[in-house]
């Protein structure tokens, strides 16, 4: 079965919250309310989350006093945020929520179908790095029974499965490339896709240094 992703929806508005539950029902994710800055950072202590939608104008914490702690923890640096606002101020504006770290900068009222197209394409780039994690860990896996003299049979079998489950999220992952080139998508999204073809690149040069006759144990790329 394959997990869902979580997304973190920051409002202080409960109809705000309301409406893109609504509008964010159709991707069949989790969705998990924040009505704070400061809720959202506590959700964010346990939880690993696809994409952040983060209200600008809140009472105390501020979208972008909140941005700036999520970007300063290593747990969640890497979290795609999109800035949410009902008030244009601007290209002064619009830059600090960029200096903030936001892929992503929404005036209000936004159009339903665009900020769908955009949360579902970093959904799927969050559940390829999942994939892409799981292949590591059951590559670790067979590297660790190696090393302890596994046998020869089990060992064939399992890089044969890795192998497979490999092809299928480097498939998965150039057509969603193509389709970011397609749709002239944001170029922070087609920056998370190229990491993630680089980062599927090196797990499959560690996976043919494994086969039989090559030598040596790999080294397995980094998972961040």
């Amino acid at each position: 079965m394959v997990q869902k992703a979580k997304i973190l929806l920051v409002d202080d508005r409960p109809e705000n919250l309301l409406a893109l539950e609504a509008i964010l029902s159709a991707l069949d994710q989790t969705l998990v309310r924040a009505s704070s800055g400061e809720e959202a950072l506590k959700a964010l202590l346990t939880d690993d989350f696809a994409v952040i939608l983060l209200d600008v104008q809140m009472p105390g914490m501020d979208g972008f006093e909140t941005a700036a702690h999520i970007k300063r923890r290593e747990r969640t640096r890497d979290i795609p945020i999109i800035f949410l606002t009902a008030i244009n101020h601007g290209p002064h504006h619009t830059f600090r929520g960029y200096a903030a770290g936001a892929v992503d900068y929404i005036s209000k009222p936004f159009d339903p179908w665009v900020l769908r197209a955009k949360v579902s394409v970093f959904v799927e780039l969050y559940m390829k790095n999942c994939q892409l994690r799981e292949q590591a860990a059951l590559l670790r896996l067979q590297l660790e029974g190696g090393a302890h003299g596994g046998a020869a049979k089990e060992s064939a079998g399992l890089l044969a499965e890795l192998s497979a489950r490999l092809a299928a999220v480097e498939e998965q992952a150039e057509a969603l490339s193509k389709q970011l080139d397609d749709d002239s998508a944001d170029a922070a999204a087609v920056a998370t896709a190229a990491h993630l073809e680089r980062k599927l690149t090196g797990l499959r040069r560690a996976l043919d240094a494994l086969e039989p006759g090559t030598g040596g144990a790999p080294t397995l790329p980094s998972q961040n």
